[in-house]
């Protein structure tokens, strides 16, 4: 394929717009039900990939049992769905729907033995993201997973 044909697939994804206020290097202090009365510190980072098509989403928390990840976040024009692919150090490869409102990122998964959801509040003009998890193993039972404060950093 020629590279010119290639740039031109290079462009903003329309779909992903609502989440242009995540890009950029951000510190996250954490809390998990694993580790009780411990702020983890870490890292965050969204940044545009080719040329806007797609979000990249690294995170990484300084916690040992705690894996390194990275999302991509894409869209189906046809559905007008986003979702977001996520893979981690410890092999683990999982989708997940994603919904944009206002200032509101959510995503979430729905699988057997394993089912989580996520929101970010973005606020303070931009600068500061509140993450909300929570996971349910049963079929039924939700209960808190990851939640974070992001602070942006640049």
């Amino acid at each position: 394929m020629k590279k010119r044909e290639i740039q031109k697939a290079q462009i903003p994804n329309p779909a992903l717009k609502g989440l242009a206020n995540l890009i950029g290097e951000w510190k996250t202090a954490s809390t998990h039900p694993a580790v009780p009365n411990k702020v983890l510190p870490g890292t965050s980072s969204f940044e545009w990939i080719e040329g806007g098509a797609f979000l990249k989403y690294y995170l990484e928390v300084d916690e040992k049992g705690f894996p390194v990840g990275i999302g991509i976040f894409g869209s189906d024009d046809a559905t007008g769905e986003i979702f977001m692919l996520f893979f981690d150090e410890r092999k683990v490869s999982r989708k997940y729907e994603v919904s944009v409102e206002d200032n509101v990122v959510k995503w979430w998964r729905n699988a057997p033995g394993f089912s989580q959801r996520y929101s970010w509040t973005i606020t303070d003009n931009g600068n500061t993201i509140i993450g909300k998890g929570e996971l349910c193993e049963d079929g039924e039972t939700w209960g808190n997973d990851l939640d974070q404060t992001f602070t942006r950093v640049n």
